[in-house]
């Protein structure tokens, strides 16, 4: 391996003193932006990434793995998970998987370091973090392919969730659950076992490859059933979160009512804290879920069997996601010098060296009271 560039080579090739490259990735507002960019992309060209502390310059290893995951936070689901007895209620989509990805990475001995939101200046954050672990796990699209494109040379990186960019990330490591397969499943028992025909779909306004895959699953289903395809979502929520569970919940009734239409027979929600907002809306519209219509979500929240009526919903292997990317990480380290080799009980002989792995994990439907289950 050649040899890794330093702050001297940034600085050279910058035309800027080693102090100024410094406070780049430190205190970057000290910095005027065009020095700045100079600098990032100095930095970039010769696959720079700082590093974190003494021990890590000496050694080269941190005994830290990063995660890098935006804030998927919801004030509502929090509220109403206090009410419960469950420990885990409050648990989102992110917390499952930041768990799984601390229990792995106690196993074999490594901390871990979460950059939980990337607001504020993406590439510094992006390097910072970087610059202080040894591997990386990074939801797909939340960091700018540039800046991983100079991380994976230096470090080993993971992307979690949807499908392999089929371009310049796909030399990097990929996992993901199949999230077309498990709305497809979904919709399609909605079809035959409840004989249910006018269906509406609440996806995001947001660029998620996750969704995307859901969505397909939902129009092939359609397809299959002699259903009309949609082209889109009949609704796009700008956040996935109860509040707007709910909002595009009274959206969709209200349009089917200034039409003289009636209203759709299944809403599926492209993820269970949405469909949670949707119950609380139909309750208080005096909606009958589901007697008058039948509402599910997809993901498998704790929350998604607290509720009432307890939501029918896709759920995926969040824990095991976040495991599975510590152990491959560490595989790619050199099968963990830093505690004993291990995983999650599922060997994989794909892992070689210099070959990208993309694996896909299964998901199951929970069929349960809100689709007129259990």
């Amino acid at each position: 391996m050649s040899t890794a560039p330093t702050v001297y080579d940034v600085a050279e090739r910058s035309g800027v003193s080693i102090a100024t490259v410094s406070r780049v990735y430190r205190t970057p507002e000290s910095v005027r932006q065009q020095t700045r960019d100079r600098v990032l992309a100095a930095a970039r060209e010769l696959g720079y990434v700082p590093s974190g502390n003494a021990r890590g310059l000496a050694s080269r290893s941190t005994g830290v793995l990063g995660l890098c995951f935006p804030d998927y936070s919801d004030p509502d689901a929090e509220t109403e998970a206090g009410d419960s007895d469950d420990d885990d209620a409050a648990m989102l989509y992110s917390d499952q998987i930041i768990r799984g990805m601390e229990r792995a990475a106690r196993r074999h001995g490594y901390a871990l370091l979460i950059a939980a939101s990337l607001k504020g200046g993406p590439e510094s954050q992006v390097a910072k973090v970087a610059g202080r672990v040894d591997g990386f796990a990074v939801l797909a699209r939340t960091v700018p392919t540039e800046d991983l494109e100079v991380i994976s040379r230096r470090l080993p990186v993971v992307m979690l969730a949807g499908p392999r960019e089929p371009q310049k990330l796909d030399h990097l490591d990929h996992i993901e659950v199949a999230n077309e397969d498990g709305q497809r499943e979904l919709t399609r028992h909605l079809v035959e076992d409840h004989g249910l025909r006018r269906l509406v779909f609440v996806g995001s306004a947001e660029d998620s490859p996750d969704v995307a895959a859901r969505f397909r699953g939902f129009r092939a289903a359609c397809r299959a059933a002699g259903l009309p395809v949609p082209d889109a979502p009949d609704v796009r929520a700008p956040m996935m979160t109860q509040a707007e569970g709910a909002l595009a919940t009274d959206a969709l009734l209200d349009r089917a009512a200034g039409r003289g239409e009636p209203p759709p027979q299944g809403m599926l929600f492209a993820n269970d804290q949405m469909a949670v907002g949707a119950l609380h809306a139909l309750e208080r519209r005096g909606v009958r879920v589901p007697g008058d219509v039948a509402v599910t979500g997809f993901d498998g929240i704790p929350l998604s069997r607290l509720v009432r009526p307890a939501l029918t919903t896709v759920r995926q292997p969040m824990r095991r996601m976040g495991e599975e990317a510590v152990d491959l990480l560490v595989r790619r380290l050199g099968g963990g010098s830093n505690g004993a080799s291990g995983g999650t009980g599922d060997a994989h002989d794909d892992v070689r060296p210099g070959e990208p792995v993309s694996w896909m994990l299964p998901v199951s439907v929970a069929r349960r009271a809100s689709c007129g289950c259990g």
